[in-house]
């Protein structure tokens, strides 16, 4: 099950309309209905936490592997980066569409591809961050 319906049941489960989960995490309505459509997903570990707390739950019940490679790319990336891993994500699962692969092996792709992600990241860091910043960081 996906984040979106994950937080819609467990709203709905609570008895709260979309207005009154904003109103205890502090986000407009328009932010809740956006992740409960998939549009949007929340930024930072911390939001995953809040929802988590308001609709008293456990953090990891929402928090997929997939969900967590996205906040976590957001996190350090900011929302550039979290589109890229949605995207990543997205093409992925495409190619497991009608395929014979097991769910372990599916897992296995997915996680080598998340690490190639990180991997580029780091190299790109590397490769494009001006020689006085990098002095700067050391």
């Amino acid at each position: 099950m996906k984040f979106a319906e994950k937080l819609s049941n467990a709203r709905k489960k609570a008895g709260l309309t979309q207005e009154e989960l904003a109103k205890l995490i502090g986000l407009s309505r328009k932010a809740v209905n956006n992740y409960e459509i998939g549009k949007t997903y929340p930024r930072t570990r911390d939001a995953y936490k809040k929802l988590a707390d308001a609709l008293k739950l456990d953090v990891n019940y929402l928090l997929t592997e997939d969900e967590e490679f996205i906040a976590n790319a957001s996190e350090l990336y900011g929302s550039r980066g979290a589109k890229q891993a949605q995207i990543l994500i997205e093409s992925a699962q495409g190619l497991f569409a009608g395929g014979d692969l097991s769910d372990n092996d599916k897992d296995a792709v997915m996680r080598a591809l998340q690490e190639a992600y990180w991997m580029a990241k780091e190299d790109n860091i590397e490769k494009y961050t001006p020689k006085k910043y990098k002095a700067a960081a050391k």
